[in-house]
C-alpha cells in the first residue's frame, strides 16, 4: 500500500511508516493543488500538516484512498463530510501539542508581567530604563482560565506552582473535578471581574467568536492582563486595541489572530501587549510527538490493527459500520443539540435505547453521541476513541440502558442531560428514509430536521408570533427552511423549532428574544 506525505514531517514519523515491509512511502511537498490531484488516485493514505488542503475535489479524485492522517490538531483543511462520503478515515493527533501550548502560554503570562520583550528591546537599543520595566508578580494573583480542558488544565497545574489561586469557567467540568485539581469555577462574568491574568483555552465556534469583546472588558479590572494562545477570533481584536488603548485593561499576550499574519492590525502598533507568530505548538518536541503519533496510528489503520483518533469513523468494522451508520449521525446530532440545548454545569447524561435497536451493538452509537455532545466544547480535540475518556476526565457521568419495549416511535434513543439548574430531555428516531429526526424535546413532541442553522423559541400559544418571526428573519433576508410547532394545550407555553439557510446576526437574535410573547430563544449550529 502507498502512502503520500505532503507535508514536512519529522523524520521520526516517516521512519515508522518506512520500516513497514507491507507500506510504500513517498514525501512530495509543497504540492499545487492540482498536482496532488493528478496523483492522489495511485495512495492508500495521505499523510498532512497544515500545508496541504484535502478539498473535495482531491478527495473525489483519491480513487483508493482509505486513511487521511492530520499531524496536529486541526482539521479545517480536510473536507470531512467529503471523506466521510468516501468512506475515508480522517485521523488527527489531538494531545500532541498539550504541552507545548501550555509552556507557551505560561511564556507569554511570565513576559507579559516582567515586559521581558520591551526591555529586551530598549537595552538593545542602547537604553537603561529600569524604572520603565518595573514588574509585577504572579504571587498570590488570581489566574482565569477560559476552558478547563486538556490545555487549561495543564496551564492551571502550572500556575499553581507559582502560588497563583485559580478560577476557571466551563460549564462542561464537574465542581468535583475542578476542586480536585485546586481550582474553583464560577461563571464567565464572575471570572472576568475577579481575575488578574485571564488565559483563553476554548475552541473558535460560532459560540465562542468574539467571546471576549466590549462588554467583557467592561468587567475586568484595570489591572488585568489577557492572554490567547487558543484560537485567532475569540477576542474581538478592535475591541481588545481599544481596551489597551484607553488602559481598560493593562496588557494582552496574544500568540493568534483572527487574518494569520495579521498584516496592519493595530494591535502590531501598542506598546502593552506581547505578540508571537502563531507559535503555540511550535516545539521540536511537539512536531516529533504529533508525527510519531499519525504515523502509527495511519499504520495501524492501513495494516488493520485498529483506528484511533478517528475524527468521523468509530473503531468497527465496515460491515458493521455500514448498518449502524444512521443512527451513528443520529446520535451525533442528538449530542450536539443537547449540549447547545442545556442550561448549567452538566453533570450526567443518561442514554436510553428502545426498541429493535437494543439487539444491535450499541457501544458505537454511544461513543458518537459524547463524541457530538463535547464538540461544541472541545471541537477538534474529541473524536469518537476518545470521547467517553474526555467526558470522563471532566466528571461527566455518561449512563446507558435499554429497553426492548417499543414505545412511542419503533426505535427510540432519548437522552437526559442533568445539570446544577435543570434536566433536559432530548429524544429522536430515523425517518422512513433512515435520516435523522428530533422527535422530543423536553416534554414537547415535534419533527425537527437536525441539522444546520436552528432557532428554538420557547413562546405562549397565541397568534402573530410566527409572523412576527418571518418579518424579522426577511428584513436580513434570512430565508425559513422549515418550521415545526409543539405545545400541550392551546394557548398555554409551547415550543418553536425553525430551521433557516444561512446564520442568525445577534441583534435579530435580541430581538425575537424582546418580541411578544416570547419566553426565550436560542441559535442552534448542526
Amino acid at each position: 500500500m502507498k502512502v503520500l506525505i505532503s507535508d514536512k514531517l519529522s523524520d521520526e514519523g516517516v521512519q515508522i511508516l518506512k520500516k513497514e515491509k507491507e507500506l510504500e512511502v513517498d514525501i512530495k511537498t509543497e504540492l499545487k493543488p492540482e498536482e496532488l490531484k493528478q496523483i492522489i488516485k495511485d495512495y492508500d493514505a495521505l499523510v498532512v500538516r497544515s500545508g496541504t488542503k484535502a478539498t473535495k475535489e482531491i478527495i473525489n479524485a483519491a480513487a483508493k484512498l482509505k486513511v487521511i492522517g492530520r499531524a496536529g490538531v486541526g482539521l479545517d483543511n480536510v473536507d470531512l463530510e467529503a471523506a466521510t462520503a468516501r468512506g475515508i478515515i480522517v485521523m488527527n493527533t489531538p494531545g500532541g501539542n498539550t504541552i507545548s501550548t501550555a509552556e507557551h502560554t505560561m511564556s507569554m503570562i511570565l513576559a507579559l508581567s516582567r515586559s521581558i520583550p520591551q526591555a529586551c528591546a530598549s537595552l538593545k537599543a542602547g537604553e537603561w530604563k529600569r524604572s520603565k520595566f518595573m514588574g509585577t508578580e504572579l504571587y498570590n494573583k488570581v489566574l482565569g482560565v477560559v476552558g478547563l480542558g486538556r490545555i487549561g488544565t495543564e496551564v492551571a497545574k502550572r500556575s499553581l506552582s507559582f502560588g497563583m489561586k485559580v478560577i476557571a469557567y466551563d460549564p462542561f467540568i464537574s465542581l468535583e473535578v475542578a476542586k480536585q485539581m485546586g481550582v474553583e469555577v464560577m461563571e464567565l462574568k464572575d471570572v472576568l471581574s475577579k481575575a488578574d491574568y485571564i488565559t483563553i483555552h476554548t475552541p473558535l465556534s460560532d459560540e465562542t467568536k468574539h467571546l471576549i469583546s466590549d462588554k467583557e472588558f467592561a468587567l475586568m479590572k484595570p489591572t488585568a492582563k489577557i492572554i490567547n494562545c487558543a484560537r485567532g477570533g475569540i477576542i474581538d481584536e478592535g475591541a481588545l486595541a481599544k481596551a489597551l488603548e484607553t488602559k481598560k485593561i493593562a496588557g494582552a499576550a496574544v500568540d493568534v489572530f483572527e487574518n494569520e499574519p495579521p498584516t496592519g492590525s493595530p494591535l502590531l502598533k501598542l506598546e502593552n501587549i506581547v505578540i508571537t507568530p502563531h507559535l503555540g505548538a511550535s516545539t521540536e518536541e511537539a512536531q516529533v510527538n504529533v508525527a510519531i503519533e499519525i504515523a502509527e496510528a495511519v499504520r495501524d489503520a492501513l495494516l488493520g490493527r485498529g483506528v484511533r483518533n478517528a475524527a468521523n469513523y468509530p473503531s468497527v468494522d465496515p460491515q458493521t459500520f455500514k448498518v449502524l451508520e444512521p443512527y451513528i449521525n443520529l446520535c451525533e446530532k442528538l449530542g450536539q443539540l443537547s449540549s447547545q440545548l442545556a442550561e448549567g454545569r452538566i453533570s450526567q447524561v443518561d442514554i436510553n435505547y428502545s426498541g429493535p435497536i437494543t439487539q444491535k451493538k450499541t457501544d458505537p452509537l454511544t461513543m458518537a453521541l459524547v463524541k457530538g455532545f463535547l464538540e461544541p466544547v472541545v471541537q477538534e480535540t474529541v473524536n469518537f476513541v476518545n470521547a467517553l475518556s474526555l467526558a470522563k476526565e471532566r466528571g461527566i457521568k455518561i449512563q446507558e440502558s435499554k429497553s426492548a419495549t417499543e414505545e412511542e416511535f419503533v426505535n427510540l434513543i432519548s437522552v437526559d442531560v442533568v445539570t446544577d439548574k435543570t434536566k433536559l430531555t432530548v429524544a429522536g428516531t430515523l425517518s422512513s428514509n433512515n435520516k435523522p429526526r428530533i422527535v422530543k424535546l423536553e416534554e414537547y413532541y415535534v419533527e425537527v430536521i437536525p441539522q444546520g442553522h436552528m432557532i428554538i423559541i420557547h413562546n405562549l400559544d397565541k397568534p402573530g408570533i410566527i409572523g412576527t418571526i418571518g418579518t424579522l428573519l426577511a428584513s436580513k433576508k434570512i430565508n425559513i427552511a422549515a418550521m415545526t410547532f409543539g405545545r400541550k394545550e392551546a394557548g398555554g407555553k409551547s415550543i418553536s423549532v425553525i430551521n433557516v439557510d444561512s446564520p442568525v446576526p445577534q441583534d435579530i437574535l435580541e430581538k425575537i428574544q424582546k418580541s411578544e410573547n416570547i419566553i426565550s430563544a436560542k441559535v442552534i449550529k448542526l
